[in-house]
């Protein structure tokens, strides 16, 4: 039956506004659990500064996919259509304050700044790093898919499971450890609803339910003192609006970017990926939005709330079957934009975040590690599994340079003396540490590519992918020798970091021409998914 004024909200709505909200929240809290709790971000800059904008967002995102929603149901005539879920990006946003944000803050203290200025000039570079991946986006959303038939799937998940596993999975758990009832507990329970589909014995959505359970947990066990050393009541400072108002303020930080473009031009190349494989996943359910304005949507908001100071990425979500499954359909995430960008800006989303402890939030993060790594793991073809692993080493490699660089494990001129000694057996064990890790997710989608071209017996195509991994070493996109992992003008480059450099590219340049050399000798060889004669 024909309906062309379908309901603005429905029953099933409200099941998936628990369901966004709480994942938008969970990502928020995170954000600001990691920078003023691992950071010694001043909380006033992250609560006042970075959310409104980052609130806004969501909400101009998801009221044009609300529209898009609307119009396509009464287009159809169909009243089952569900709106693309909007929210921010689970890897991506942990990644802005965990590698992004958080080493820029100290960056900035170590040259001298006060933490109110070093906070001030770091969000300013928060808001031109988003300018830059909405910028990135807003381009591919007309070249997506081309994008897309150029680089294997397994070099575009494998790189950023790598991520999950080893970032987004190991370091959320050190945390949520340091609290180690509460965190455990809570892990178990996300792990017993998401993982197992077990049911709690609450008529709550399964993760609001375990967030609240954990909550209950932290604060009932400090309060009888059993909490972990260090509990504390938290003391929120009172509501405080703060509107998002554009500002061209990012463009004093704009050239401090250029270090951190090996991380966010592929954060917002996966975006796009993304919002490619989603559009997608809703067709399949029924609901046929055309691609490109699903992409152009995350772009315009993620642009929108990077002028209005916001510092996290916007992203269609996946789950949009599930959503549908639940019985929403076009309200849920109008009720979400609303919450999230009103509450936003009128400093409720902060106060809720304060009370949420990092030790609960952790957990779903971990979670969400797990779930991105086995999700690669089952989009790729099944032989293309070694080159998605060797695509995790360069996040390990990164992860260790930010744990032994870090002052309270090893001094810094004790670091520079280690990084720089030779010992009659190759390159300084710590500077190839440290480089390695330098551009690490285009490091793997590359090493990722190329493997999975050998897998393939396409050695042309994975020369190609290793001659680009010489040409980005030499100038410091991948494996830069700069301490911070800028880009670097190979002519400028002397002593062990010439070295270095050059041995690096050179590594490329000999196993892209063993490549070569070997196909003559591929006729009748293995090909993925057959067997040889």
């Amino acid at each position: 039956m024909r309906q062309s004024r379908p309901r603005w909200v429905v029953a099933g709505d409200l099941n998936g506004f628990f369901g966004l909200v709480v994942d938008n929240l969970s990502i928020l809290g995170f954000i600001a659990a990691a920078l003023i709790g691992i950071f010694g971000f001043p909380a006033e800059v992250v609560f006042t500064r970075m959310f409104p904008g980052t609130a806004l967002g969501v909400l101009v995102g998801n009221a044009i996919y609300t529209a898009m929603a609307r119009r396509l149901a009464a287009r159809s005539g169909r009243d089952d259509v569900t709106a693309m879920p909007l929210g921010l990006d689970a890897p991506t946003s942990i990644g802005m304050a965990l590698l992004v944000l958080g080493p820029a803050f100290v960056a900035y203290r170590q040259q001298g700044m006060t933490p109110d200025a070093a906070a001030m000039a770091t969000w300013k570079l928060g808001m031109a790093s988003l300018m830059v991946m909405g910028a990135l986006k807003f381009a591919l959303s007309f070249v997506g898919e081309a994008v897309t038939r150029a680089v294997p799937r397994a070099g575009l998940l494998g790189s950023i499971a790598g991520i999950a596993l080893v970032l987004m999975g190991f370091l959320p758990l050190v945390e949520a450890m340091r609290s180690p009832v509460v965190g455990f507990a809570t892990l178990g329970l996300l792990l017993f609803v998401l993982v197992a589909k077990g049911r709690l014995p609450l008529r709550l959505p399964g993760v609001f339910a375990v967030f609240l359970i954990g909550t209950a947990l932290y604060y009932g066990l400090g309060a009888a003192g059993l909490g972990a050393p260090g509990f504390h009541w938290p003391q929120p400072a009172p509501l405080r609006p703060a509107l998002p108002w554009p500002s061209l303020g990012f463009l004093e930080r704009l050239p401090d970017t250029v270090p951190y473009l090996p991380l966010l031009l592929p954060f917002g190349l996966l975006m796009v990926v993304g919002g490619i494989n989603v559009s997608e996943s809703a067709r399949a359910a029924g609901d046929d939005y055309r691609t490109r304005d699903v992409l152009l949507t995350e772009a315009v908001s993620t642009l929108v709330a990077g002028l209005c100071g916001g510092v996290a990425q916007t992203t269609p979500y996946i789950g949009q079957p599930a959503y549908k499954h639940m019985g929403a359909r076009s309200g849920y995430t109008l009720l979400t934009g609303v919450f999230i960008g009103v509450g936003g800006m009128l400093g409720v989303v902060a106060g809720l975040v304060q009370w949420l402890p990092l030790a609960v939030l952790a957990p779903i993060i971990v979670y969400v590690a797990i779930d991105i790594t086995v999700q690669a793991f089952q989009a790729t073809p099944r032989e293309h599994a070694p080159a998605m692993v060797l695509g995790f080493l360069p996040s390990v490699a990164y992860m260790l340079a930010i744990k032994v660089g870090n002052p309270a494990w090893i001094a810094p001129d004790r670091f520079a003396q280690l990084s720089t000694a030779l010992d009659g057996h190759g390159l300084p064990e710590l500077a190839v540490v440290a480089t390695l890790g330098n551009g690490f997710i285009i490091t793997a989608m590359l090493w990722t590519s190329a493997v999975a071209a050998m897998i393939d017996r396409r050695l042309a195509r994975a020369a190609a992918f290793l001659a680009v991994g010489a040409v980005a070493t030499l100038f410091g996109v991948i494996h830069s020798v700069q301490p911070q992992g800028a880009l670097q003008w190979p002519g400028a480059l002397d002593g062990l970091q010439r070295t270095i450099a050059l041995q690096f590219a050179g590594a490329y340049i000999v196993l892209a021409a063993l490549m070569l050399l070997l196909l003559p000798f591929q006729r009748g060889a293995t090909i993925s998914g057959s067997k040889s004669n």
